[in-house]
């Protein structure tokens, strides 16, 4: 019996770490491991990072072949772990793959890591958000990677008017002409909504994708701050790019 135990949990540890992204991490300079909590700034492809930072390593988060949580934010949150065990609390973009319907469902990243004594100052020089000065309109960012659910668009609705279709690999920049308190939601097999609170002149970051449902696959939406947000839209390059039509 205990043979047979020891088997399924083989079999399990086994199961678990096929699933997981392939992590391989090279270092080329010894530093002392973080906390598990100790705070990680992450520089974006386009993003230069500071001179003086103190190289450690690379680490590349890839495709197992059998990975199912392999989304952007769950592969930037096992690149920080990464980084934290070696001592590294920057973290650089140099590579950011996008998922494909006929190859990789998993987003993949090359990111370069680095140690700074004083995080605090780097930290303070965060990108600070324009405001769009005698405007009338605030701006909506909307993108949508490739992934999960090639086929499955939503119309995206604030409040009760349909503002675009979002599809696969996608982008767009809408105007919002109503300020003050609304909804963000879109509908398949269910229904995904976000507050938003409109201020003339202001950026707004909204991040879509498409959960596994029962049947057709559920919208979900994440509003992102302005740092993260206009770097990943900026850098990112969609099939459907209607910020390019007239």
């Amino acid at each position: 019996m205990k043979k047979i135990y020891k088997c399924l949990l083989i079999a399990c540890l086994g199961v678990l770490m096929a699933c997981s992204p392939k992590i391989r991490t090279d270092i080329i300079s010894n530093q002392s491991a973080l906390s598990y909590d100790a705070k990680i700034l992450v520089f974006t492809e386009k993003q230069v990072v500071p001179d003086g930072l103190r190289e450690i390593g690379e680490v590349s988060m890839g495709d197992s072949g059998f990975t199912t949580k392999c989304n952007y934010e769950t592969m930037l949150e096992k690149a920080k772990l990464e980084a934290r065990k070696v001592g590294a609390n920057i973290i650089k973009i140099t590579e950011h793959k996008f998922p494909s319907a006929f190859g990789s469902s998993c987003h993949r990243l090359k990111i370069k890591l680095y140690h700074t004594e004083d995080i605090s100052k780097i930290a303070n020089k965060e990108v600070k958000e324009p405001v769009l000065e005698g405007v009338d309109y605030a701006l909506l960012h909307i993108y949508r990677y490739k992934g999960t659910g090639a086929l499955v668009s939503y119309n995206l609705k604030l409040g009760d008017s349909t503002i675009c279709r979002v599809k696969n690999n996608y982008k767009n920049t809408i105007k919002i002409t109503k300020e003050g308190l609304n909804t963000i939601w879109a509908k398949t097999e269910s229904k995904e909504e976000l507050p938003i609170d409109v201020e003339f002149g202001k950026h707004y970051f909204l991040r879509c994708s498409v959960k596994v449902g029962a049947f057709v696959g559920r919208p979900d939406m994440e509003f992102v701050d302005y740092k993260t947000g206009i770097s990943e839209f900026e850098s990112f390059e969609a099939k459907h790019d209607e910020t390019k039509k007239d």
